[in-house]
């Protein structure tokens, strides 16, 4: 009898740790979830914000289609621009939403609401995890109000229901791990008044350097290459071709790449650097 406890001694072990392992996993869970809840109420007791973020993408939908699309060249399904245009957009609002990740971040910091956090008996990814969770809930609502918009004047997708699903998919998880850069930025900085120029300024250039808003072949040979391959015009392509139909696996797995490899580095550096601002 004792040979045999001692043979079921390391199985023992081995379920104290894979249920200690478990334990771990669920209280993160939940610890993000509820951080995600209070984000997501800030939101409902602010709703300003929430109008706000809606309003701009929507007048850059309207101008550029309206101001500029007559104007823009272009061989796309019906010759409508609107049609080329709206799915580029969704990808700008996602990515626009995300700053305010930053700003949010910092002024957690400045208020020394991270501080109490850090406090509380929560896994590190936790808060950050919630904060990138809810984003996505609120690019997720961005997205659909857009498309309500497109579709009142004009916009005429051609794919599948399974299609237009996946697009949307892929927007708001761009939406998700790009707004791990910015809590890696709000973080860094620190401070509101900084976490405002910081988390939009670089963000510019690369949405107008790519085709979300025309075809990089007309542009010079030297900002082509860049627009070609860069991960904003790779998810506008992959999000476009699936809204009509005529995307390519390759298109879609290199959407899913710059996903993945983005949330890869940028996920443990936001929480690396979120132990080192409130250690």
């Amino acid at each position: 009898m004792a040979q045999d406890a001692l043979q079921q001694q390391p199985q023992f072990q081995g379920d104290i740790v894979e249920s200690g392992l478990l334990r771990q996993l669920k209280w993160n869970i939940q610890d993000t979830l509820v951080i995600a809840w209070r984000n997501l109420m800030h939101i409902r007791r602010q709703p300003r914000l929430l109008v706000l973020s809606t309003v701009q993408p929507i007048m850059f939908l309207l101008l550029f289609t309206f101001v500029f699309g007559g104007a823009i060249e272009f061989r796309f399904p019906g010759d409508n621009y609107i049609n080329f245009l709206l799915p580029g957009i969704l990808i700008q609002a996602v990515i626009f939403g995300t700053t305010q990740t930053t700003v949010n971040i910092a002024e957690d910091i400045q208020k020394g609401v991270i501080d109490r956090f850090r406090s509380l008996p929560m896994g590190r990814t936790a808060v950050l995890a919630g904060r990138t969770l809810s984003d996505a809930a609120r690019g997720l609502f961005v997205v659909t109000l857009m498309l309500i918009v497109g579709f009142l004047i004009g916009f005429r997708p051609e794919g599948t229901i399974l299609n237009i699903v996946g697009a949307i998919f892929l927007a708001v998880s761009f939406g998700f791990v790009f707004s791990w850069i910015s809590a890696f930025i709000g973080l860094l900085v620190g401070d509101v008044e900084t976490a405002q120029v910081a988390g939009f300024i670089w963000v510019f250039p690369l949405v107008f350097a790519s085709s979300i808003f025309v075809d990089p072949s007309t542009m010079p040979d030297w900002l082509r290459g860049f627009a070609e391959n860069q991960p904003l015009s790779a998810i506008a392509n992959a999000v476009r071709g699936l809204f009509f139909g005529d995307v390519s696996l390759q298109t879609v797995l290199l959407a899913l790449a710059w996903i993945a490899g983005i949330f890869l580095v940028f996920m443990p550096l936001a929480v690396w650097q979120y132990g080192r601002s409130t250690d």
